[in-house]
Order: structure tokens, then sequence, then C-alpha cells
């Protein structure tokens, strides 16, 4: 096993990388919460192991961004947050397990078998193609071609939702619904907002315009060659 471990603790750093790799895992460490994105991009771990709190960006944020940008391997977060709100956001951020400080050397080494042992399952992705785009619904990442799309968690779940009702007006009511929920706050205002954001992101380069208002009703988005 390959492990990347982002911890700016040099004394607990050095010590879980001692006793990992005591175990024949095979560590890399960074202190920089800036260097977790290219590493985890551009050499093969099997799993990440990142602490929440880091100089530079954090644990969750580069989590965040990772899986973004369509990272799928196995994301451990390590904190002394321990709320039932700050677990939900680190889940939320794409961890697929959360361990809290301080913590038994064992239950790290379980939970490491525990993800690596789903590492090794192969996800059937779930892959659409719209027009020039791929939307990747497992792993979360629409692209343009070959270019990733840097779209918010918002801005996915909506051309989500036109692209399972390619051809068909999606009324307003059903976008806040699915999106947002009836009891929200979000206005009619602020879905223009979200669907001007999405046109210029979505910019054909050519003047076409891939989402349509239907005034009164709502937005379609349209096939096209």
């Amino acid at each position: 096993m390959r492990v990347l471990l982002a911890e700016d603790d040099k004394r607990l750093g050095k010590l879980i990388q001692y006793m990992l790799e005591q175990n024949d895992i095979q560590v890399e460490w960074v202190t920089n919460g800036s260097d977790i994105y290219e590493y985890a991009m551009y050499t093969d771990y099997d799993i990440l192991i990142l602490d929440w709190m880091m100089p530079g960006e954090t644990g969750v944020e580069a989590c965040s961004r990772l899986r973004k940008d369509g990272y799928e391997k196995a994301i451990l977060m390590l904190t002394a947050r321990d709320s039932v709100e700050d677990r939900v956001t680190g889940l939320d951020a794409g961890a697929d397990d959360y361990l809290v400080k301080p913590f038994e050397f064992a239950e790290l080494m379980a939970r490491l078998r525990a993800l690596g042992r789903r590492s090794t399952q192969k996800i059937q992705q779930d892959v659409v193609e719209v027009g020039e785009f791929t939307l990747n619904r497992t792993a979360k990442v629409l692209k343009k071609k070959d270019k990733v799309i840097q779209l918010s968690p918002r801005e996915f779940q909506i051309f989500d939702l036109l692209a399972q009702n390619i051809g068909i007006v999606v009324p307003r009511d059903i976008i806040l619904d699915r999106i947002w929920g009836l009891e929200s706050d979000v206005s009619s205002n602020n879905i223009d907002s979200y669907m001007k954001i999405l046109r210029k992101k979505l910019d054909l380069g050519d003047g076409g315009t891939v989402i349509k208002t239907v005034r009164g009703v709502g937005y379609k988005l349209e096939a096209w060659s």
C-alpha cells in the first residue's frame, strides 16, 4: 500500500510515518496543504491521509478540490473536530472516512485496511454524453471534450437535472424542489443567476446557447452536435 500523509504537526506526522512504515506501507509525508493536490494528482497513491487544519490549503479544501477534478482514490480525514456538523462537512467534501484525534494506531490501521479493500473494488462509473460534454455522475465531474469545467456542487446538480431531462422543459418549481427544497429561501432570481453562470461556463464558443429559457415555465437543455 502506498499512502500520502498530510500532517503539519511534525511530531505526530513523524510518528504516523514511522508506524505505517513498520507495517510495510510506503509513506510520503507533506506538511503544507498546498502540496496535497499536486502530489495526489501526479502520484499513484492508494489512500490519502489528510489532516483537516493545514497551512496553505486545508485538508478539507484539498479533498473537495480533488473530488471536483475527478480524483477517485480513498481519502481518510484526520481532525480534532468531533462535532456532527464537522463530520458532515468532511464527508460532504468527499472524504471516505473520518478519524478524530487523538486516536489509537490500531484503529488507524483498521480503517486503512478497510479503505484498501474498498479501493480494490472497481466502481461502475455513471457517465452520460451530452453533445460536447461528458457528465460523470459518480465522480461529480463535467468535461467539455477533455477539459474539466469547474462547477460548484449546486451548478453540477442543476446541469445533472437538466441533462436527465434533455429536450424537456424543467419547470422552475421542480428545479427549486430538487436542488434546494421547497422550504428554502431561494427565489426565481437566484435560479436565474445560477443559469447565467452555467451558460457562461458551458459557452460553446460559437454563440450557441445550451440552456434555453422557456418564459414563464422553466429551463431546457437542448441537444446539439
